[in-house]
């Protein structure tokens, strides 16, 4: 609003310029971030031609404009606190301190994912948490966290533990100067935090963050003055104790001692530089311009709330005369509307973000309304404030923004192009998708495809194909590390234990001793708590070991596979799981579609390279599994029949590189079955949200699409022939049959 309204200004008066224009709200930090994103436009919003309006902002606190100060303000923070991940990484990722430590962006994604999977949530140690009553639990704390990730330097994560420790995995060779770095900064961190608890003379308390500025932070030459800056403020300070005596300090006071020095001061910087000036509503701040626009003006917001001092006694009992802050906000919003030359621009939260109902103005709005109505009378009565008062909609792209008198003032609002497509997009209503695309992309030359890569296709093939020939990730964003301990663990925590202690029992370990190294990942909530959780977890992994039966006793071996197709291309990589003559899939999940087309990928494989086995497929999970016969023709000729079963996977994998095939894994399964209405649940959901939900299939349907959409597209000229169902209809159907009809022929399961 602030900004269009200072774009009418503009139109309306070709003299006006943005260094005629000044902007004031009550408190410059909380509408920093919304000036800069609204007011300028660089980059994509240029060349849309959104307004660009060049601005300056005033009156910004230190630890925003200097970030060895920033670096220091959050630091005093710790002493006290818990030291929770986010904190540290927070700090780690501050410009001064990465460079510190060498830390570009890419280092400090891999930190953050270190964090996560090494169980870090608060605390720099145990003993750090003996003020929370927790100084016998080292579990989630920092050093937990990097006791882990540093053997994991040297050790793999085979559930042994070393000296207590569980390795973190997938550290890597690539990752010991980053884990070292790490451990460097936690290190140093720990001595600042101890540095900076306890009470200590004023003197001490400069040393020491001049000390910790040394250990934590490193500018370039070009902006030595950070330093400079921190180091005179902290002489300033100690400055005011010159014999170096004085009563000793409590971090807090220390901290009331910084934020008055770190808080932002009225100076000339920033002003009349040419550009669009904002800033604080402060005394002599309000000089003259042609334009004075104040924001922030909310009922419960202005006047602004003053703090009381605990240590002022005057203020406990206030009399005449005394400083009244609230009076001096009236003052200073007096002071601005005399300071506008030409205009005078109040904006105000007028309407609730929630509900729209209708909010009113800080107490001085009204006033100066009530002044504005009884100086000045209209020719039909009413009220002439009223006349002045423009209500904005909340949403800037509502089509009244760019309707001629939408608001109640001459010709349209808004000058923002994006909203004006937005709101046209509105007006139009309900369009059609255009195809995601126009046509087949060129087939993808591959002399080699590799297992893995098509038996990932054949679990989510819209997602293959945007991840392969498009470089499209569809997927959910990863949650940061989380702050607290875990003490209950969701649905998705419980299964990721029990599928890791499914993996070390099958890898041979005992359950005492899966059971140990899964206490010592950090997952678990802590102590006795994890009793519970274990007690179930340990059940649900001994049901399935029992489903498999005795082929879990057989040792483990991977078979490395190299097929050589009709065509000539080759199918290569590597089965692992194979316990005899058996492909063994034993995992916590039930046993889905995707896990059953895995097998029958590999099984084929491993038939095709080695006929001489009777190769079969065992597919176990929590409460089902599933079981996928030798392939035995009749002519006995394994070799061929396997050949051509991977042929046929890999045919669909050739058409599903070249564009998105209308398939998902429940969805086909239920539709090769011939069960339309459980297609439909599994592709629509029911009380779960459906296949359609899926980011890969929002992103090539371009919504939530139905089951009726799916089964529209009738089948391709080359879909039919030896190996597809000609009675049905639909490609989706179509497409199912060809994938799974092979497969139900070889399955028989039943309940574990």
């Amino acid at each position: 609003m602030a900004r269009d309204a200072v774009l009418h200004l503009m139109a309306d008066d070709p003299t006006l310029e943005p260094r005629d224009v000044l902007v004031m709200c009550p408190d410059v930090e909380e509408f920093a971030p919304l000036v800069n994103a609204v007011f300028s436009a660089d980059g994509d919003r240029a060349e849309e031609g959104v307004p660009d309006i060049r601005v300056r902002l005033a009156d910004r606190s230190l630890r925003q404009t200097n970030p060895v100060l920033g670096v220091v303000a959050g630091l005093l923070e710790l002493p006290g606190s818990r030291v929770t991940a986010s904190q540290v990484l927070d700090l780690a990722a501050r410009t001064p301190v990465a460079r510190r430590f060498h830390m570009d962006d890419d280092d400090l994604e891999h930190v953050d994912a270190w964090v996560r999977e090494a169980g870090i949530r608060w605390g720099l140690d145990a003993a750090g948490r003996e003020p929370f009553g927790l100084g016998t639990l080292d579990a989630n704390t920092w050093r937990f966290g990097l006791d882990r990730i540093l053997t994991g330097v040297a050790v793999a994560d085979d559930g042994a533990l070393v000296s207590g420790v569980l390795p973190l995995d997938d550290v890597g060779a690539q990752g010991i100067d980053l884990a070292g770095r790490l451990a460097e900064f936690a290190d140093r961190l720990g001595r600042c935090v101890d540095a900076l608890t306890g009470p200590q003379r004023l003197g001490e308390w400069c040393a020491a963050l001049g000390r910790a500025a040394d250990l934590l932070t490193d500018v370039p030459p070009s902006q030595a003055w950070q330093r400079r800056e921190l180091d005179a403020l902290l002489d300033e300070l100690a400055g005011q104790v010159p014999d170096g005596r004085g009563p000793a300090l409590e971090r807090a006071e220390l901290v009331s001692l910084m934020a008055d020095r770190l808080r932002g001061r009225p100076t000339r910087a920033s002003f009349r530089t040419g550009g669009l000036t904002v800033c604080t509503l402060v005394p002599m701040r309000s000089v003259p311009h042609r334009v004075v626009v104040v924001m922030g003006l909310d009922d419960g917001a202005f006047p602004r709330r003053g703090h009381v001092d605990g240590d002022d006694i005057l203020a406990r009992d206030p009399r005449v005369g005394d400083q009244d802050v609230r009076g001096e906000d009236r003052q200073l919003l007096l002071d601005a509307l005399m300071a506008a030359g030409d205009h005078l621009v109040i904006v105000y939260t007028g309407s609730d973000a929630r509900t729209n109902a209708a909010l009113p103005p800080a107490v001085p709005v009204l006033e100066l309304c009530d002044a504005v109505d009884a100086a000045v009378a209209t020719p039909d009565g009413g009220r002439a404030s009223g006349a002045i008062t423009v209500r904005h909609p909340l949403q800037p792209f509502d089509a009244r923004n760019f309707m001629d008198g939408g608001l109640g003032v001459p010709g349209p609002w808004g000058f923002d192009p994006v909203c004006l497509a937005g709101a046209q997009a509105l007006q139009a209503g309900a369009v059609s998708v255009p195809p995601f695309l126009d046509g087949p992309l060129e087939p993808e030359p591959a002399e080699v495809i590799e297992l893995d890569a098509l038996v990932s296709f054949l679990g989510a093939p819209m997602r293959a194909f945007l991840a392969r020939r498009l470089g499209v990730y569809a997927e959910w964003s990863a949650q940061g590390p989380g702050d607290a301990l875990p003490m209950q663990l969701n649905a998705l925590e419980k299964w990721t234990v029990r599928d890791r202690m499914l993996s070390a029992r099958l890898g041979g370990s005992s359950a005492e001793d899966a059971e140990l190294a899964e206490r010592r990942r950090g997952f678990l909530p802590p102590g006795d708590l994890a009793d519970g959780v274990m007690g179930d977890v340990r059940g649900d992994v001994e049901a399935i070991l029992g489903a498999c039966g005795t082929v879990r006793d057989v040792p483990p071996r991977t078979v490395e596979v190299d097929v050589t197709l009709p065509d000539g291309r080759r199918v290569v990589g590597a089965v692992g799981g194979v316990r005899g003559d058996v492909l063994l899939d034993a995992s916590a999940s039930s046993v889905k579609p995707k896990r059953r087309l895995a097998a029958w990928a590999r099984l084929a494989a491993l038939t095709a390279h080695d006929p001489s086995h009777p190769w079969q497929a065992l597919i176990v999970g929590k409460g089902s599994r599933a079981a996928l016969a030798p392939l035995d023709p009749a002519d006995g000729d394994r070799r061929r029949a396997a050949t051509e079963a991977l042929g046929t996977l890999v045919d669909l994998y050739d058409r599903g590189m070249r564009e998105p095939l209308p398939m998902a894994e429940r969805t086909s399964e239920a539709l090769a079955r011939g069960k339309n209405d459980e297609a439909r649940g599994a592709w629509e959901g029911d009380r779960f949200a459906g296949e359609n939900a899926e980011p890969e299939a929002t992103t090539v349907f371009g919504g939530l699409a139905g089951l009726d959409e799916l089964l529209d597209p009738g089948p391709a000229a080359s879909e039919s022939g030896p190996g597809w169902d000609a009675a049905a209809g639909s490609r989706a159907e179509r497409l199912a049959h060809r994938l799974w009809d092979p497969l139900l022929a070889h399955e028989a399961g039943g309940d574990a």
